[in-house]
């Protein structure tokens, strides 16, 4: 059994790592932004806001100071909303150390730079030293994690120590990691996947069929894997866990945020109050933008992205968008 690691971001899916994770290591540290939500964890044990129902084992320690969390921490876990990352890792910097391992486990793109979530982690701590990062996405709901239902994930990094590490360490009896050496690939598949689900759901909403559907997820990861390619990824990346396997998750599972978003679009609800009325935060509808941006620095071509975009920024009607997808010149797949 491991020592100490520490999970930054309390929400669902840093809940539910906490809890497949504490098996694994002497102590868990979950921390979370909001004081009263840690106080509520630390007395009644269950994550009342974003995960209720599940109990957190004895060996998790709720805190909502970032100094206790990270004391004496040997691997460091980034879960936070991708808007939050630069500013709280540069909170995170004065308690970091360079024989801390780091894992991000965030998925989205950081405005404005359009870095990538372990380059976010990477930029600010290399101000202090050089940290080892590696990166674990894959198909996973929080709540099915958290039950004990098994799943496969991937865990990415250029050091592959590192990966094989994170590997023997985070693997269980109903959570399997797979190493990867194509971090750039998986966390552009983690990313994008969710924009596509939003056009998923928006099929959804309008009523079209599952030929509809099976077309969306199929072109979808076909410009997802033309950026990431672009990008320096692998190919064989985007066929895997990361790739495929979180996208036909995201755009068919009924616990999906993204798709739920573009399920109410297609009903004529305003982005603006469905996004307020969830608890958590749909990833896609932040990394749309940044991933049109990207597409147009690596001249790839992203026609769902863009209709999104359109949706999302400009409020275009969802079926004149599914309708223009449709009606693009032929060409050759």
């Amino acid at each position: 059994m491991a020592g100490t690691i520490a999970i930054i971001g309390g929400g669902s899916w840093g809940t539910a790592l906490a809890i497949v994770l504490a098996p694994r290591f002497e102590r868990v540290r979950l921390w979370a932004h909001e004081t009263d939500l840690v106080d509520r964890m630390v007395q009644m044990r269950v994550n009342d806001i974003f995960l209720p129902g599940f109990q957190l084992p004895e060996n998790v320690e709720p805190v909502s100071d970032l100094s206790a969390a990270l004391k004496d921490a040997g691997i460091v876990v980034g879960v936070m909303p991708s808007r939050f990352a630069r500013p709280i890792y540069s909170a995170m910097l004065p308690h970091l150390d360079p024989a801390m391992r780091f894992v991000s486990a965030t998925k989205g793109l950081e405005s404005g730079t359009l870095l990538r979530m372990s380059e976010v982690a990477r930029d600010v701590i290399a101000t202090k030293f050089t940290p080892r990062i590696a990166v674990l996405s894959g198909p996973t709901f929080a709540k099915e994690v958290a039950r004990g239902e098994p799943a496969a994930v991937v865990v990415a990094s250029e050091d592959a120590e590192l990966a094989a590490s994170i590997q023997r360490e985070f693997s269980g009896p109903t959570f399997r990691l797979y190493v990867n050496d194509d971090p750039a690939g998986v966390e552009i598949a983690a990313a994008l996947k969710n924009i596509i689900a939003i056009g998923a759901g928006i099929c959804q909403g309008l009523g079209l069929g599952s030929n509809s559907i099976a077309a969306l997820i199929t072109r979808g990861l076909a410009e997802i894997t033309r950026l990431a390619v672009a990008m320096g990824g692998k190919p064989r990346t985007l066929a895997g866990l990361a790739g495929l396997g979180d996208l036909v998750l995201t755009c068919n599972g009924d616990l999906s945020r993204n798709r739920s978003v573009g399920i109410e679009l297609a009903k004529g609800r305003k982005l603006a109050d469905i996004v307020g009325s969830m608890k958590m935060i749909a990833e896609g509808v932040e990394t749309t933008s940044a991933a049109v941006d990207l597409a147009r620095k690596f001249n790839v071509d992203m026609p769902i992205t863009t209709q999104m975009a359109s949706i999302l920024r400009d409020g275009r009607s969802p079926r004149d968008a599914i309708r223009e997808l449709m009606e693009r010149a032929l060409k050759s797949e």
